[in-house]
């Protein structure tokens, strides 16, 4: 008996060291990952004042040039000057956009419980003008979308760039149609809500659905389509974010359909988010 207990005392020491320096590590890791937060936090912070002034001014200046000596110049020399200003402004873009995706999940962000009928209102208005150039048609469920544990500002990003997408990457031969559709998952999706959102676009090839979702990633030319490849990898790092997936439905031909899930709000909070007047209609 006395070996067995000086065997288990052994065996207690040693697991506990082991777990001592399993938190040893992970405090150093932590640490680590602190310091590195805050390095990102000042490249943030330089991107978005010292490196976008001299753009500023090299666009500025540039149609300053362009103003007051344009009569002097060829078409050449013009041309030069529009070039000078494009590419300030698409480095602008960049930094831009580089931001907001580094920005998902770390700064300002909140979770509350979220009506995701009020975030697709809010990106389907700030794509109006684009939706009524376009002629598009959106196609919002029968039934009202569920409420889900996140953040209002980033939900409205993700349903803006699904729709924009849509919209921008329409067919040629016809105004952009917009489906969207919401259903409780099950099996692998048990206690996810299962969306969908089908246009009729120009689609994309089997072979670059996962290409689409990597950041500054382009199928097309920026001389065929405008943005900066940033969108998509948005998208899919906003619904990462908050608990799902995202994917590209292969077997949908008539254009492009995505398939993206989030977590379904715990019944408490459901409870909890629930107007007074409903629940006393469920009395």
């Amino acid at each position: 008996m006395a070996i067995d207990v000086e065997n288990m005392r052994k065996r207690i020491v040693d697991e506990l060291e082991v777990s001592r320096s399993a938190r040893a590590l992970l405090d150093e890791q932590t640490a680590e990952l602190r310091r590195s937060n805050a390095e990102l936090e000042q490249f943030a912070y330089v991107a978005s004042h010292d490196l976008q002034e001299p753009l500023r001014k090299v666009a500025s200046f540039c149609q300053l040039l362009e103003k007051r000596y344009g009569d002097q110049l060829d078409e050449r020399g013009l041309e030069y000057i529009g070039f000078a200003v494009d590419g300030a402004k698409r480095m602008q873009a960049l930094i831009n956009d580089l931001l907001t995706f580094s920005r998902v999940g770390r700064l300002g962000t909140t979770e509350t419980e979220v009506n995701l009928d009020a975030t697709l209102d809010a990106g389907l208005a700030n794509l109006a003008t684009a939706i009524e150039e376009s002629n598009a048609e959106i196609v919002r469920p029968q039934q009202p979308l569920p409420q889900i544990a996140g953040d209002p500002t980033l939900l409205t990003m993700l349903w803006q760039n699904l729709i924009g997408n849509a919209v921008k990457f329409r067919h040629k031969d016809r105004p952009p149609r917009v489906v969207i559709e919401c259903r409780p998952g099950t099996g692998d999706h048990d206690g996810e809500w299962v969306f969908t959102m089908s246009d009729n676009g120009i689609g994309i090839p089997a072979e670059f659905t996962d290409k689409v979702f990597v950041i500054f990633q382009r199928l097309h030319g920026r001389d065929v389509y405008a943005g900066t490849g940033v969108g998509l990898a948005l998208v899919r790092k906003i619904t990462e974010h908050h608990g799902g997936t995202i994917r590209i439905d292969t077997s949908y031909t008539d254009g492009t359909r995505f398939e993206f899930t989030l977590p379904i709000l715990a019944r408490g909070a459901q409870d909890a988010a629930r107007p007074p007047a409903l629940e006393g209609a469920h009395k």
